[in-house]
């Protein structure tokens, strides 16, 4: 990786870090509201596994979704940002490989999806007991699942070209993915149609699996759950890679 890497690398950390109050501090927001709404009034009436209360349940879920929720936004949002903008063009004129430029943009998204889940996890643990049964697993998955959301927002950014595109993928594709992937509810609660459905969702398995790192429990095997994550996350990459290579929608 060379230096323009390293700049457009910097310029995307930088550019979600300098509004941190709104990038970072908004999510921890809406997630805590999540947790009064949720584990509060609901956490003494709902028991998901054996020896394991709705909260401790409830936060790993809750987390996963603020990461995959703002991985996915900064990559996309700052990719349509720069061709309403006109700047695109100028960051296509550096000497980057299409590589180094879709590295760039989902490590950014990656960081800015650990950030927040780690602030997240961290006011969580203030009022609710957290426990750890696998630390290992618990990293596997925060680094897939942030890695195949950003893909996801870089594919987002190339195809579209003004914001209301962009609010399409959010309503319809990444809303419904992230509230649909069982972070308040276990699988085994759906009736058998929505179970089926909910298994094609790569979403429930990246907060599947991520919870189990918590509390060794799981509605499916978290080695299933790292297979069909890490197979969604390395086929999203080579598909915008391929479009970024052919200069659709990117290219004038």
């Amino acid at each position: 990786m060379g230096e323009g890497f390293a700049t457009l690398f910097g310029k995307e950390v930088l550019r979600f870090w300098k509004v941190s109050f709104q990038t970072l501090l908004a999510p921890l927001v809406s997630t805590l509201l999540y947790l009064v709404v949720f584990a509060q009034v609901l956490g003494q009436r709902i028991s998901v596994y054996p020896g394991v209360g709705y909260a401790e349940f409830l936060v790993p879920g809750l987390v996963m979704m603020a990461m995959l929720q703002n991985a996915f936004a900064n990559s996309s949002s700052s990719l349509v940002q720069s061709k309403i903008t006109g700047n695109l063009v100028f960051v296509l004129l550096a000497p980057l490989s299409e590589m180094e430029f879709f590295l760039a943009y989902v490590l950014a998204a990656m960081l800015r999806g650990l950030l927040v889940g780690s602030v997240v996890l961290m006011t969580a643990g203030f009022f609710f007991p957290l426990q750890i049964h696998s630390l290992l697993w618990i990293l596997v998955f925060c680094l897939l699942a942030t890695g195949l959301s950003g893909a996801l927002g870089v594919l987002a950014g190339v195809w579209a070209e003004k914001f209301d595109q962009m609010a399409a993928w959010q309503n319809f594709l990444i809303l419904p993915l992230t509230f649909l992937s069982g972070a308040f509810y276990s699988l085994h609660s759906l009736p058998p149609l929505w179970h089926f459905i909910s298994r094609f969702n790569p979403f429930f398995y990246a907060i599947d699996g991520f919870r189990y790192g918590f509390i060794g429990a799981s509605d499916v095997s978290p080695w299933e759950s790292l297979l069909i994550v890490g197979s969604t996350c390395l086929a999203l990459s080579w598909v915008t890679l391929a479009l970024l290579r052919s200069g659709w929608r990117v290219r004038p």
